[in-house]
């Protein structure tokens, strides 16, 4: 199950990138479209989670909620949002394959905390692959909005890091409840803080919130970029740790490329190529010793079941 919930996390973030740029290109309102997303998204989830006993209000009150929802959620995608007004989403794909590697900083650096050196160099190879993947492909333009663009999106993944490192914290705390609920709650807080910072920055239109890109964007977005792709996150850190389902990341690029180069007929290097082939070699070394932890748990398994089997059949 965790490698079939990893997989859709990438599949499912491999694509949002894009979709965020289309709804900025329609003009909607970088702030209020985020809210909307993941207010109505966890909303959605953590009335559901309620109506199935899994969680109760009572989990609203805690301020580690709203913690995590500023940092997972307001942090990262007010500025992601705002970015990709002016920085291309390949761009942006790029500069958020940072946040395995800053989760490894902050890790070492303020919780004083040992990492392998595997894990660093399995970091750093990926993100070298992430850059390699899809710089060839990207236009940057050379502007001071883009400029303070690429900067936010970095100041974003801080942001991402840190949350990620929280909720395991949290996650801890709160063990009677469904991380889905968790994920759902945070969710509900971090879109309250995009309504506000909208509220405070941007004038609202009806008429360019509802356009057929826009609305798109958001459905597409809200549904299967929040209620699946972030629930999916949150269930993976529960179930292993902060870095391994951060390694989205890095394989969000290629999934990207594919859509490109099937659906919009964009070009494909053998310096993407050797993108690819480097954004995996840098996923499996960072992961190495969750995918053996894994190997053993499944043959574990397997060993039991065979076992089984042989006393049910004597």
């Amino acid at each position: 199950m965790i490698v079939i919930g990893y997989m859709l996390v990438c599949l499912v973030f491999g694509t949002t990138f894009l979709a965020i740029k289309v709804g900025m290109d329609a003009a909607a309102p970088p702030f209020f479209s985020a809210g909307m997303r993941f207010f109505i998204a966890g909303l959605i989830l953590f009335l559901w989670s309620v109506w199935r006993g899994k969680a109760s209000f009572k989990l609203l009150m805690h301020k580690e909620m709203l913690i995590n929802g500023a940092l997972l959620t307001f942090g990262t995608f007010s500025t992601l949002y705002w970015a990709e007004q002016y920085v291309a989403s390949g761009v942006a794909a790029i500069l958020s394959a940072t946040g395995p590697l800053m989760i490894l900083l902050l890790q070492v650096i303020v919780m004083k905390q040992r990492s392998s050196r595997r894990a660093v160099l399995g970091c750093l190879i990926g993100f070298t692959g992430v850059i390699l993947l899809v710089l060839p492909s990207a236009s940057i333009v050379a502007s001071m909005l883009a400029i303070i663009g690429c900067i936010a999106i970095l100041v974003g993944e801080l942001a991402y890091s840190s949350g990620a490192l929280y909720a395991q914290n949290v996650i801890q705390r709160h063990r009677d409840s469904s991380p889905i609920a968790l994920n759902a709650v945070q969710m509900i807080y971090g879109g309250l803080l995009l309504f506000v910072l909208s509220g405070l920055t941007e004038h609202v239109h009806v008429d360019v919130v509802f356009t057929r890109e826009a609305v798109g964007s958001l459905l597409y977005l809200t549904i299967v970029g929040s209620m699946v792709g972030h629930s999916l996150f949150y269930w993976l850190v529960a179930k292993t740790n902060p870095v391994f389902p951060s390694t989205w990341l890095y394989v969000s690029p290629p999934i990207a490329l594919l859509v490109g180069v099937l659906f919009y007929q964009e070009p494909f290097t053998w310096v993407m190529g050797l993108g690819v082939v480097t954004i995996i070699t840098g996923t499996v070394i960072v992961n190495w010793e969750s995918l053996r932890q894994l190997d053993r748990r499944g043959k574990k398994r397997r060993e039991i079941s065979l076992l089984a089997d042989r006393l049910s059949n004597s």
